[in-house]
């Protein structure tokens, strides 16, 4: 069944009102292609049609929740998006701007009211975005990139609060701009003489993939690379360039230096680790959205951009269920089996189960095959009642159904999105394999420490659940969204459905913090001085068979009645390594680093983190400043400061201001100083406020707790002027409780910014 525009539930319209070509018909000026998070101006024109607009009735122009565009103001003619709003007759209109003043995702919303008069037919609105006539600079556009971004136009013609879209819709498109940087791309593990290729493209300021790249590069291997060619050229047009078929024969590291006709360096890849093994790593992104639910551009668009621009190897969509209607869900159906292609990406079906935080909160939902039943939370932005009764309220039903219709071919994983998902009201381990430490909402340690309290035997995932159409390089833009999207790594013999399902149920994978530094090659690996029995599914759910070993990977559960455990890493990263952090379970084990205390230098890293709480609104702002009384600073440099709108200046030789926000993750600053370490740090910020010696900062970090059960805090410690380690091995013995699980784990952070997490090894005892 074709849904017509009047008959849209995502705007709010009731069925069989007025006809669309009475509603009248909308203009915008300019048209055609706007660079995204440029400043533009445009007059939006709207024409009444046969019933005009009723005294009291009203006008809305919405936009997507997920564009971070300009709010339009209507009391500053000299600021950014400054808005005007006339009437043609001379009626008085009463304008409101209203984030939530609409239904879903065109929730964004101008409301323009009619409170004095009324409007014929023929009669106009002109409404200008942007006006620049005072000094002001214009609207400033969304960050990401739209084919068809639409000033959505919502008609109330008869006063009835009954808001109908108008059958044409007045839009233009938003395009990348230049290249600011450049990103290449090559897997993280492969085994010896196995083809594989290096991507390259460029990114303009805002992450976008951009096709106005003209550049032609020399490619310089770090290592034994066969198969490269020279040069390589992106020319304008191409949002990518594909050297295919390189191999390298022998057990060792690689990268691939990036440089311009010049010789010098634009960009590096990303280590790879060859080595004869079983498995090799894929990455992936399995949790995002696109228009059809909240997000931005088609699901087509989604799976393609994932593929071809964010070069990951699997991805899964996951839309709002209570917006998935059963037109959409067949069709996506479709999408995932038309893109899924053995061997070189996984698309795999599935959606977000998105119930109330109440009723167990959001879980993202897998299946191995399409044409599977979903199971929603609700109708709630659905029309079509007819399959209602498969609806499941609470997590505890849905994971009651999968079982009681024995689909323990399902993986889920507990997320915390807008409704974070509380374990506590309802977890079935014999679906839900993982939860998501991370994505573009923003880190979320305590999901995981959450499972640990409660015995449960999860693994890490990262994802973007990206709303920007971007998913595998999923940028927070201008928005509330305060992190770049995640990335998992799976450890796979092959790319395909199957094995990637088998690696989930089994919780081999780790996740990363995503962006350019994101795939760092992570080996890992638990070994015991007496046999163990080792598991895949856990024994508390199933009547699993377990096998004898003295060895573990990440995921792995192991009875170890006697005997002790060493645990063994190894890590290659884009970035310089910052510290190693070894866990059992909520316990933090031991601090590794890569560098000595005598290495320090003048450098001073200072970062703050955490969230204000689990829900929505959940962003912590850390505007501040930082003084280094009796000292200069020589060099800044900013982390994680992702958000052109957040800046990190120097304002006097000794002095920083900055603007920043955390949503779970961290960001901060490295400070060279001129001095040594003469003199005092005074850091002043909303939540903390404090006064350092500087030569009393050393290895260790001074934490300043903001309060808070979510890692709100200030840290201060130093690092090496210059650290060179971009590997990383090490060789622990762990102390094992003798109650209990001992869930042992890694957490990975780089200079960068980047952070990782290894799914734990659950070791136990009794």
């Amino acid at each position: 069944m074709t849904i017509q525009p009047w008959e849209e539930i995502n705007s709010g319209v009731i069925r069989h009102a007025i006809s669309p070509d009475q509603l009248g018909h909308a203009t915008i000026t300019p048209e055609g292609d706007f660079e995204a998070g440029s400043d533009a101006s445009f007059t939006l024109t709207y024409t009444a049609g046969v019933f005009g607009i009723d005294d009291s009735g009203s006008l809305r122009v919405v936009f997507r929740f997920a564009s971070d565009q300009s709010n339009p103001q209507f009391d500053d003619p000299a600021g950014r998006n400054y808005c005007t709003v006339e009437a043609s007759n001379g009626a008085t209109l009463q304008t409101r701007w209203d984030p939530k003043g609409n239904v879903r995702p065109w929730d964004r919303t101008l409301w323009i009211k009619v409170v004095k008069g009324y409007l014929k037919e023929g009669d106009t609105i002109t409404i200008r975005f942007g006006v620049t006539d005072h000094g002001g600079p214009g609207m400033r556009l969304q960050t990401f990139c739209e084919k068809t971004f639409e000033f959505r136009v919502l008609v109330d013609p008869i006063a009835t609060f009954n808001f109908q879209p108008l059958p044409v819709q007045p839009m233009i498109a938003i395009v990348p701009g230049a290249p600011e940087r450049y990103v290449g791309v090559i897997p993280t593990k492969r085994r010896p003489g196995e083809k594989f290729a290096l991507k390259i493209k460029g990114e303009d300021k805002w992450g976008n993939p951009s096709d106005k790249c003209n550049a032609t590069f020399k490619l310089e291997a770090v290592g034994p690379v066969e198969g490269l060619p020279d040069p390589v050229q992106l020319a304008p047009g191409d949002f990518s360039a594909i050297v295919d078929g390189l191999s390298v024969g022998t057990e060792c590291d690689v990268a691939i230096r990036i440089l311009d006709e010049g010789g010098q360096l634009v960009a590096e890849t990303n280590p790879l680790r060859i080595a004869n093994a079983k498995d090799v790593h894929f990455w992936g992104d399995l949790h995002g959205q696109s228009e059809e639910t909240i997000g931005t551009g088609s699901a087509v668009e989604y799976f393609a951009f994932a593929r071809d621009k964010a070069f990951v190897d699997a991805c899964g969509h996951q839309g709002n269920d209570f917006q998935i209607s059963d037109e959409f869900w067949a069709e996506l159906n479709r999408i995932t089996a038309d893109f899924d292609a053995a061997g070189s990406f996984v698309a795999l079906p599935g959606y977000e189960w998105s119930g109330n935080t109440s009723l167990g909160g959001d879980r993202n939902i897998f299946f191995p095959n399409e044409g599977r039943k979903i199971r929603r939370s609700s109708h709630a932005l659905i029309e079509d009642h007819e399959t209602l009764g498969d609806d499941c309220t609470t997590a505890k039903e849905l994971f009651k159904a999968f079982a009681k219709h024995e689909e323990f071919d399902v993986v889920c994983f507990a997320h915390c999105g807008g409704r974070y998902a509380d374990i506590a009201v309802a977890h079935d381990g014999r679906f839900e394999r993982s939860v998501e430490v991370h994505s573009s909402w923003g880190t979320f340690e305590w999901l995981l420490q959450d499972a640990f309290k409660l015995g449960y035997r999860v693994g890490v995932v990262t994802n973007s659940d990206g709303h920007k159409g971007r998913p595998g390089a999923s940028y927070p833009g201008a928005g509330k969204f305060g992190a770049i999207g995640g990335l998992s790594c799976y450890l796979m013999e092959e790319l395909n459905r199957e094995t990637l399902l088998d690696c989930l149920r089994k919780r081999h994978h780790y996740g990363t913090t995503g962006g350019p530094g994101g795939r760092m090659y992570i080996d890992l690996a638990g070994e015991f001085s007496a046999p163990g029995t080792l598991y895949h599914d856990d024994p508390q759910l199933f009547e699993a068979q377990g096998t004898a070993a003295t060895s573990a990977l990440m995921g792995d559960i192991v009875h170890l009645p006697e005997g002790e455990m060493v645990f063994k890493g190894e890590i290659l990263a884009s970035s310089p390594i910052e510290r190693v952090d070894i866990f059992n379970g909520a316990d933090l084990i031991k601090t590794l680093r890569p560098f000595k205390e005598s290495d320090l230098g003048a450098r001073v890293r200072v970062i703050w983190e955490g969230a204000e709480y689990r829900g929505r609104f959940r962003e912590v702002i850390w505007d501040g400043t930082a003084k280094f009384s009796g000292n200069s600073i020589e060099r800044v440099e900013p982390i994680n400061f992702f958000n052109r709108d957040k800046t990190l200046e120097k304002t006097a030789s000794d002095t920083l201001a900055w603007k920043s926000l955390t949503t779970g993750n961290f960001a901060g600053f490295d400070a060279w100083l001129s001095n040594g370490l003469e003199g005092t740090l005074s850091i002043r910020t909303p939540l903390v406020n404090c006064d350092v010696t500087l030569a009393g900062t050393g290895m260790d970090n001074i934490v300043y707790d903001a309060s808070g059960d979510l890692q709100r805090m200030l840290q201060i410690f130093r690092l090496p002027e210059e650290n060179p380690h971009r590997s990383f091995a090490f060789e622990e013995a762990v102390p094992l409780k003798a109650d209990g699980d001992n869930p042992i784990f890694l957490r990975v952070t780089t200079e960068d910014g980047t952070r990782a997490w290894t799914s734990p090894i659950y070791v136990y005892r009794k």
